[in-house]
């Protein structure tokens, strides 16, 4: 208040015009949050549209490079057969899912059974059941925890 006292005459006319600037901030703020709420209240998802999608690309080859390391074949050597099989798929416009064990296998011998089940997109999801991690019952653990805490915020 003390700065304001000392401040000229024309000075105070500024100091009331800079707060609509932060009242029309305020305003279109809060209609965006309440246009975002509408929006996730009413969302309707449908599973089976990112699970088909999923499907027909290679966003299993991750968990394929992954899993190869795991069982012991060199990371970059692992990037590069997945790669390889990629290529070959995209080549001759095979899916994921038109692979089968005994095709990964003659492929590359690196590519097991147990590897080869990870072309199934949920077999990849059951790998990433950590904390923070994209598994399903991680992604339910945190939305329940997330659940809790907007109820506690909205008390």
């Amino acid at each position: 208040m003390v700065t304001m006292k000392g401040l000229p005459l024309t000075y105070n006319r500024d100091m009331q015009e800079d707060k609509e600037p932060l009242f029309d901030a305020s305003r279109q703020v809060s209609g965006s949050l309440e246009m975002a709420r509408a929006v996730a209240a009413s969302a309707r998802l449908n599973p089976a549209r990112p699970l088909a999608a999923a499907a027909e690309s290679w966003v299993v080859a991750t968990d394929l490079a992954e899993a190869l390391a795991r069982a012991g074949t060199p990371f970059h050597q692992a990037h590069q057969l997945v790669g390889k099989l990629v290529l070959e798929s995209v080549r001759t416009g095979r899916q994921p899912a038109d692979w089968t064990a005994e095709d990964l296998a003659r492929f590359a011998p690196q590519f097991t059974p147990q590897i080869a089940r990870l072309l199934d997109p949920r077999e990849g999801m059951q790998s990433r059941e950590i904390p923070g991690g994209t598994g399903p019952q991680a992604v339910a653990q945190a939305l329940a925890r997330a659940r809790v805490r907007l109820a506690e915020l909205a008390v």
